[in-house]
């Protein structure tokens, strides 16, 4: 068992790489779990995701959370292969099915970091 701590997802997204946990059962979680969300298999081997993928499903935040000051940016949930990342969207807006790249990575005053996709 290797898994995946948030520490090191977290360092490999400031690096411009995706981490993500495969299952024995075909799935892989594109977040550090426990287990596996599908069958409970706590056995889940780190792997590198692919930089490239189509958007699931986007959101567009009008309303920030507190502490968040910019508005109308769009968050995206982006298929990897069989994984999904969440993600904030710069450059173009985005529609579902576009294909996208990891372009970088935001870090908002809380510290956390989080994935940054555009068009390819």
């Amino acid at each position: 068992m290797s898994g995946l701590t948030y520490a090191e997802w977290a360092d490999a997204v400031q690096e411009g790489r995706l981490l993500g946990l495969a299952c024995a059962c075909g799935h892989t979680n594109g977040s550090p779990v426990a287990a596996c969300p599908h069958c409970g298999e706590r056995d889940l081997e780190q792997v590198e995701l692919p930089t490239e993928g189509t958007v699931h499903t986007e959101t567009t935040v009008q309303v920030p959370p507190a502490g968040f000051q910019e508005r109308g940016y769009q968050v995206v949930a982006v298929s990897l292969g069989d994984a999904r990342v969440m993600g904030r969207v710069v450059g173009d807006r985005v529609e579902i099915g576009d294909q996208v790249s990891l372009a970088g990575v935001i870090t908002e005053d809380d510290g956390h970091p989080a994935p940054t996709f555009e068009i390819i």
